[in-house]
């Protein structure tokens, strides 16, 4: 319960820090987005975390309820990918036979099934998520069809982990699941290192996530362009100090733009940050 605990507390810091440009934080909400709706997710999402915990369901399964209390209370998808990210790591904290690293977050992704693949495609069925439109010939495999792709699943006999590779070059969630979350683990010792209270410390790491790579959501939603503009002014907003950090979170609102992977990296960075390496809020 301790680990699925920390775990809801880390979606609950995540949306608490502030400025995170282009993302619902304390200061700034979305048209169609409310600070207190992630906070309702974090909170519905309890119960999937904790079945997270026990190695006897499968991650796949785990995420689908996880998934399924965070729409059913925040009655929107407010943390789909950072439920995502925190899969493997809330598993690989729980199982005895891993440690919260890469090498265990490989371990548990490698073990995932066809089973853990069709939990996470009914996932989708709970709330709505944007994805970009599948690659020529994989239609039978659109994540957005839910059940209903189940059965091409199971006919090609993929896993979880096997679906996340064919996602990895277009997807950061997806690739932190190849890489054994090297970002999210390079982000937690990073907010480890920091000073001050850890919203804060989140804020500062989400930015320079945010000016290092492209943001994937940002990629399939506004295009790679947009995505490639948002990295630089986030890097020109790192050196021009905390006034223009906070004009570059406002113009990011008022453009429609939402870095959603990164918040996403962000979420699974503290959980990390609280698990393993002692950070306390």
């Amino acid at each position: 319960m301790q680990t699925a605990a920390t775990a809801e507390l880390a979606l609950l810091l995540e949306v608490t820090a502030t400025p995170k440009p282009g993302n619902v934080d304390r200061e700034r909400d979305h048209d169609d987005l409310r600070f207190e709706q992630f906070m309702a997710g974090a909170v519905g999402a309890r119960d999937g975390l904790v079945a997270m915990t026990d190695p006897s369901v499968g991650v796949g399964e785990a995420f689908e309820r996880a998934v399924a209390g965070m729409g059913e209370r925040a009655e929107r998808n407010t943390q789909f990918g950072a439920l995502l990210v925190l899969a493997p790591l809330v598993r690989a904290t729980a199982r005895e036979d891993c440690t919260l690293d890469g090498d265990g977050v490989e371990r548990v992704v490698a073990d995932t099934t066809v089973a853990d693949a069709a939990g996470f495609y009914r996932a989708f069925e709970h709330v709505d998520v944007a994805v970009r439109d599948p690659p020529e010939g994989m239609e039978p495999l659109d994540v957005r069809r839910g059940a209903d792709a189940v059965p091409a699943l199971r006919e090609r006999e993929l896993t979880l982990s096997e679906v996340m590779e064919r996602s990895a070059d277009r997807d950061g969630v997806a690739r932190e699941w190849v890489d054994g979350h090297e970002r999210v683990f390079r982000a937690a010792r990073a907010i480890a290192d920091l000073d001050g209270p850890v919203p804060d410390r989140a804020a500062e790491v989400f930015l320079e996530l945010l000016s290092r790579e492209p943001d994937t959501f940002v990629a399939d939603t506004h295009g790679t362009g947009t995505a490639h503009s948002v990295m630089v002014r986030a890097q020109e907003a790192r050196e021009g100090g905390p006034e223009l950090v906070r004009a570059f979170a406002e113009s990011l609102v008022a453009e429609g733009v939402n870095p959603g992977t990164t918040a996403d990296l962000v979420a699974g960075a503290l959980f990390v940050a609280m698990e393993r390496d002692g950070v306390t809020p």
